[in-house]
């Protein structure tokens, strides 16, 4: 089975990018599930019930979101009513929605996916990830081998960590949060694949997905400039894996890179 997944989706470019590009995505790579970090869709700050039913409905299984999951106050009940929309799964207990969840995919088979919110420079007060996700990856065991693990983070290092400890229980593990693709998928030991980021979908020719003038200028002068969402070189970043569906053993993971051309 080929899973799919896809970087932060940024803005309206990006939004725009995975609905025209996944149909052929998903018939050149066969491909059986489909996840999305989508925690910047809604303008480059966190993600409405609007877009994320928009989402699902062009072909996502799955959404995981990450630091900005609380930027749009209507996405909180949201989240109560759904398990396709994930929020960090090591949030204090009573924080709206779930962190993890088992879907079908569309051969039919089982396939868990969790995300767990880094505690390395990051805002949040959060449980340790690593045991929240360990908790977790063994609960779905109990009903599939397969298994796609996120671990939203800025470190390097955290995400790395979290790779190896998880190696060979979950199916794949990937990093999200700095919206830059790194360039070192492999599988690991255990037959786990992983990358240490997804990169993301949207305007490239930016800071991560922001318009690269703004952010200049915020580090010359220090001052509190809004930033807004970039426009150019439209980008989808992401990985397939294969995975042996009997065991949920990882055979190959390979990066992915679709420019998208907007329609003026």
């Amino acid at each position: 089975m080929n899973i799919l997944c896809i970087g932060d989706i940024v803005g309206k470019l990006g939004r725009d990018a995975f609905v025209e590009l996944l149909p052929g995505l998903k018939k050149e790579h066969n491909i059986d599930f489909v996840v999305v970090n989508a925690e910047n869709a809604a303008g480059g700050n966190g993600l409405t019930p609007r877009i994320a039913d928009d989402l699902i409905q062009h072909g996502c299984d799955v959404i995981t979101l990450g630091d900005h999951v609380w930027d749009q106050k209507d996405i909180m009940p949201y989240l109560d009513q759904t398990d396709r929309v994930l929020r960090p799964a090591n949030f204090p207990e009573g924080a709206p929605g779930r962190g993890w969840c088992v879907r079908e995919s569309a051969s039919g088979k089982k396939i868990g996916v969790v995300t767990v919110l880094g505690r390395t420079f990051m805002r949040y007060n959060v449980e340790c990830p690593f045991k929240r996700l360990d908790v977790i990856v063994n609960e779905i065991r109990k009903e599939t081998p397969i298994i796609v693990a996120e671990i939203h983070t800025e470190a390097t290092s955290e995400k790395v960590a979290i790779g190896h400890f998880i190696d060979g229980k979950a199916s794949l593990v990937f990093g999200t949060h700095t919206h830059i693709q790194t360039a070192d998928e492999k599988i690991l030991a255990g037959k786990t694949a992983y990358i240490t980021d997804l990169g993301m979908t949207g305007p490239c020719d930016s800071v991560i997905g922001q318009d690269k003038f703004q952010i200049i200028q915020r580090f010359l002068t220090s001052l509190p400039i809004k930033f807004n969402v970039a426009s150019g070189d439209i980008t989808l970043q992401g990985i397939v894996v294969d995975i042996d569906d009997s065991n949920g053993h990882a055979r190959s993971i390979t990066r992915i890179q679709k420019k998208f051309s907007p329609t003026l």
